[in-house]
């Protein structure tokens, strides 16, 4: 790449032949990034007027060589672009977030700066600053996802619905659209909901469901079930058990004439579809009907 490639380009005076070179370069992807990040910057204004002015009263009175303004100009813009690039970059690259995602039937395994370590469940969302961990260890979190922090500062992982906090412990956090848990499986967990701080010992649960703080089992494993690709459930509303069942599965769920607030207790294979639509269908009454990448649950009692 030439070296005035840059300088042209910021200055849009690139042929269609240069530009084609520029982009197949190296740095003409993180050029494009830094300056995606600064466009939401505002720059200094700038007068160049008056900015010549004091050059030219600064020049010598017995000075005879004239210098044209138009290519001093346009270095001003292209030190104001640079400018901006380099105070863009600054906060874009303190600014950036680790981020992760799990799809439909994936699990992943994140590990944090502290060697922490999260595996996350399948569609979820996860978020942390790395260049700011030393300061401040906080995961932000959308789905289900089970960790075991290292010991050291606090540790805290944002939710929509509220907020965990430990210092170094192993614990799963279960937070969906309208559904909320907790569970502590080592050492104590402190939970914020709705301003109220609850401090929840190994071996216990905090569950929230459609806003309401209910009564939740005692986890009788020393990890999640999922994590041992199964799904359980003690008295929990059908509907969050057809959604985790789709997430697990990759599978398009319909009902029809089911009542989806009538609660489930029981427990259905993660990777074994067939098994896991008997586990569900078996106890709850139901009956349903398999076609490709959709099944369709419905009662007995419907046509």
């Amino acid at each position: 790449m030439q070296e005035n490639y840059l300088a042209k380009w910021l200055n849009n005076e690139l042929t269609e032949e240069e530009l084609a070179a520029f982009k197949k370069s190296d740095e003409y992807a993180s050029y494009e990034r830094i300056v995606g990040a600064s466009n939401s910057l505002k720059a200094p204004e700038f007068d160049i007027d008056n900015a010549l002015e004091a050059v030219k009263n600064r020049r010598t009175l017995n000075e005879t060589k004239v210098i044209g303004l138009k290519p001093f100009r346009r270095f001003l813009k292209v030190a104001a672009a640079v400018a901006v690039i380099m105070i863009g970059s600054y906060f874009y690259l303190n600014t950036l977030d680790e981020n992760f995602t799990t799809q439909y039937a994936q699990s992943k395994e994140v590990l944090l700066p502290d060697s922490s370590k999260i595996i996350m469940n399948a569609d979820s969302e996860l978020s942390f600053s790395s260049r700011k961990w030393d300061k401040k260890r906080n995961v932000s979190l959308t789905g289900e996802a089970f960790f075991k922090v290292a010991k050291g500062k606090r540790f805290t992982v944002s939710t929509e619905q509220g907020t965990v906090a430990v210092l170094g412990t192993q614990f799963n956090v279960e937070n969906r659209e309208g559904f909320f848990e907790v569970t502590c499986f080592e050492g104590l967990v402190s939970i914020t909901y709705k301003g109220k701080e609850t401090k929840l010992p190994a071996g216990t649960s905090f569950m929230v469901i459609d806003g309401n703080i209910v009564n939740a089992e005692k986890p009788n494993s020393p990890m999640p079930s999922w994590m041992n690709k199964e799904s359980s459930f003690k008295s929990i509303p059908l509907k969050y058990v057809l959604d985790e069942f789709q997430r697990q599965h990759n599978v398009m769920v319909e009902t029809q004439n089911i009542d989806l607030d009538k609660v489930f207790t029981g427990t259905f294979s993660n990777t074994d579809k067939d098994l896991a639509l008997q586990s569900i269908s078996v106890p709850s009454h139901l009956k349903f009907k398999l076609e490709g990448n959709k099944v369709l649950f419905y009662a007995e009692s419907a046509p």
